[in-house]
């Protein structure tokens, strides 16, 4: 059976891990390699059952210790071509690992079937990731959206999980402490998804058979997690469906306190 493990998630780290008890994937690696590390432990996951890593973009919340853990486990980084080059811009690429530029055709990888797809963010390529489990479940991580473009809705549509980006509360945001160059680039089509945007997201996902949705990459100040599932669940309820039996909807922790999803 397929199991996903949300190791942290939001503005100070992010990553996921995917596939079965014995091996599987990483996304991303946003938190030190000793910290995720602790987290796999806790979820019960051998570090050895990590058979790759897969970036969706270069800022430092999804790319702080890949540099040291794809080093210490040796397994190989697959990315976008544009995050590639950002990567070795920073210095982040060595020899103790391979890196490789993930096509649109995908690969196979801890065999599973992993295909990229392109999102709207400020970064050099930003990709979400479609993952195909060797017991045929499908899973898509989609976080870091500008907005919910015809490219991620295509891609994500039908997906049994989804992780779908719910970072801020429009009012919170427009009256919050940011700045308003930092509020204008968080509600850009290159910023971020709001929980309103997540919503309507979420009711097309739940319109084509997804049944668990995992909302992730919250902002710590400009959202809560109650506000988030709210939004969302309301949106939900208003088209009739009806939460634990039409779909699950849960919140994504900052950091996992040991909490597997097997489905």
């Amino acid at each position: 059976m397929a199991r996903f493990c949300p190791l942290f998630s939001g503005s100070s780290g992010n990553s996921y891990y995917i596939g079965s008890a014995e091996e599987g994937i990483l996304i991303d690696a946003g938190r030190s390699a000793k910290q995720i590390t602790e987290k796999l432990n806790a979820c019960e996951i051998p570090q050895k059952a990590i058979q790759a890593i897969f970036v969706t973009h270069e800022h430092s919340d999804h790319v702080s210790g890949l540099r040291v853990l794809a080093g210490r486990l040796g397994v190989p980084v697959y990315a976008s071509a544009g995050t590639m080059q950002a990567l070795e811009h920073m210095g982040i690429l060595t020899e103790k690992f391979p890196a490789s530029v993930l096509s649109m055709e995908g690969i196979v990888c801890a065999g599973m079937r992993i295909h990229p797809f392109h999102t709207s963010h400020d970064c050099a390529e930003g990709y979400g990731y479609c993952v195909r489990t060797a017991d045929d479940r499908s899973v898509a991580f989609a976080t870091d959206l500008g907005y919910f473009s015809e490219e991620v809705q295509e891609n994500i549509t039908g997906s049994d999980l989804v992780v779908l980006e719910s970072n801020h509360d429009v009012g919170m945001l427009e009256n919050g402490p940011y700045p308003y160059p930092l509020k204008r680039r968080i509600l850009s089509n290159r910023g971020h998804l709001s929980n309103a945007a997540c919503s309507e997201a979420a009711v097309g996902l739940v319109q084509s058979g997804t049944a668990r949705i995992f909302l992730a990459h919250l902002s710590k100040e400009n959202n809560t997690p109650e506000l988030a599932r709210e939004t969302s669940l309301c949106a939900l309820k208003q088209m009739g469906a009806q939460d634990g039996k039409d779909f699950l909807l849960e919140v994504v922790p900052r950091e996992n306190p040991g909490k597997v999803t097997v489905f």
